[in-house]
């Protein structure tokens, strides 16, 4: 088993992206193995480490449907709809509170 080529962090040659980086020119790993990691020492803790593609390999993101965009959208209206009042919120229902904001606190929305 081959070990993975470690370069300092800002240092790796180029040909190499994270998967963010390769989000950024429009493309996807596509199934390739991570090719080498970038390692950014830290004072108190283990290295910082981050994963690199070969770019020469990776395949171009594929385009929305819109069956996805409609999947999209339900999956989000679902994460503002409060499962308590069955309204939209109109943002975000927290998980730490699990409802809207007035079914949560009912006594300051009461006026």
């Amino acid at each position: 088993m081959a070990a993975l080529p470690v370069y300092r962090w800002r240092l790796a040659p180029d040909g190499y992206a994270t998967r963010r980086q390769l989000r950024a020119l429009g493309l996807r790993p596509g199934g390739q193995d991570v090719a080498a990691q970038l390692e950014r020492p830290r004072r108190r803790r283990g290295p910082l480490v981050a994963y690199l593609y070969r770019v020469d390999l990776a395949k171009p993101v594929r385009p929305m449907t819109p069956a996805r965009w409609a999947a999209l959208a339900k999956a989000n209206a679902a994460r503002r709809t409060c499962p308590a009042c069955r309204r939209d919120a109109g943002y975000v229902i927290p998980a730490s509170l699990g409802m809207c904001a007035p079914c949560a606190y009912p006594e300051q929305y009461a006026a």
